[in-house]
């Protein structure tokens, strides 16, 4: 297979700018609650606007991919991102904040369905695993920095006779995140245009796109319903982790959001940087599905810490969830794509669906915390989604294995004698 490293250079990129403007939803939770005056309740709504898009655009992203070119998708998808963001900057309210997010979501969907399975394309599927890993390494460095581009922006959209402090209203200096994530979107755009993406789909798979119809069917298939929950269960883990630990440290241990935890987030996105270099190393050596489980377990473990330890100790299980985080969407990504021979375009349109459980966590642990008066009760809800994670680990059967070096080569009988 021909490798097309320009479109894999670009891919990176794209997944290192997809984290650094969806991961800051976390960091600014608290100041979106304090800027439109609401409760975490209704504040859940926010995620809820950007992570609903992925239910609603995945399948036509996917469409789109195999009808016209993954090039297209791209750039429709960072045109809307900058449409999405100028929006949210400009008109600051609850209502055009929702429809800012909704379409900032959109654009975020259509290009997780195109960059995917492009990536198994460009590389190769038998590396599959390992470059996304590579990719999930960019996602975190996206995430670590954006809290620590935003601390920066915010404060200095505050000083006196700065440009950012024309552009974003006095209790509202968050929104010069969305100025630059304009920026960066229109910089992506003219990159993806200029990029040659062509060459990637051979004949074959070309003849075994699906239709609409066929795609719809695709959530009868048993296969891709249990990926398509497990990717559901990794990004409702992972948002409601994200969006909930600098509120957490906020309400429950008295911590500043802005100097402490946007930090402490930071270090979560770092964290999980710093796994999928480890995981990198582990899926070269190991089985994938070997490796999500034991990741899963020490999910569980920092999570129980993070939850009902002293502060000290939230301080570094927070973070410490993050590198066990930090595999789990390459390798059920991989293991899914990996378990069909073809129309990989259009499963990964139904996987990147299940993107929409970033959209349900949120008013859930906000309506949980509420009702009961804890928010540590309604995190305990995150142990069901890593439940099912661990369960796919175990029970995942893929055509195609990832690829991995024998450091010790098995003798032979013969050999042994």
């Amino acid at each position: 297979m021909n490798k097309n490293l320009p479109a894999v250079l670009v891919i990176f990129a794209t997944f290192f700018t997809i984290s650094f403007i969806t991961n800051i939803l976390g960091p600014i939770f608290p100041e979106l609650i304090k800027s439109f005056d609401i409760g975490i309740a209704l504040a859940g709504f926010f995620p809820f606007a950007f992570f609903a898009a992925y239910g609603v655009m995945s399948i036509p992203a996917g469409l789109l991919a195999q009808r016209l070119s993954e090039k297209f998708v791209m750039t429709l998808a960072f045109a809307l991102a900058a449409a999405g963001s100028l929006l949210f900057a400009l008109l600051p309210s609850f209502v055009f904040a929702m429809v800012a997010l909704f379409l900032i979501g959109s654009a975020m969907a259509f290009l997780q369905v195109a960059i995917n399975p492009l990536l198994r394309k460009a590389g190769g599927s038998e590396h599959f695993a390992v470059l996304s890993i590579v990719a999930q390494l960019l996602f975190g460095a996206g995430a670590t920095l954006s809290p620590i581009v935003y601390v920066n922006l915010a404060d200095m959209s505050q000083q006196s006779g700065h440009m950012l402090n024309t552009l974003v209203p006095a209790q509202m200096s968050w929104l010069s995140m969305y100025w630059l994530f304009a920026a960066l979107c229109f910089v992506m755009l003219i990159w993806g245009i200029v990029t040659r993406f062509e060459g990637n789909n051979n004949e074959e798979e070309k003849a075994q796109t699906y239709t609409l119809k066929e795609s719809l069917a695709l959530f009868k298939n048993k296969l891709v319903i249990k990926f398509f929950f497990a990717i559901a269960a990794y990004v409702a883990l992972e948002q409601g982790i994200a969006n909930t630990t600098s509120l957490f440290l906020e309400q429950v241990h008295g911590l500043d959001a802005r100097q402490v935890g946007a930090g402490i987030v930071s270090e979560f996105w770092l964290m999980l940087t710093v796994g999928c270099a480890a995981g990198l190393i582990l899926m070269k050596l190991f089985d994938v599905r070997k490796v999500l489980a034991w990741f899963c377990i020490g999910a569980g473990i920092s999570l129980v810490a993070a939850i009902f330890g002293s502060v000290d100790i939230a301080l570094l299980a927070f973070p410490a969830a993050g590198f066990f985080l930090s595999i789990m969407w390459s390798a059920i990504f991989s293991l899914a794509l990996n378990s069909f021979s073809h129309g990989h375009g259009a499963i990964a349109g139904i996987l990147c669906t299940g993107i929409i459980g970033g959209a349900v966590i949120s008013p859930l642990i906000g309506a949980l915390a509420q009702v009961s008066g804890s928010l540590q009760l309604s995190l305990l809800l995150l142990f069901f989604p890593l439940g099912y994670m661990l369960h796919v680990a175990y029970t995942s059967k893929p055509i195609v294995n990832n690829h991995t070096i024998k450091l010790f080569a098995k003798r032979s009988p013969e050999q042994e004698a």
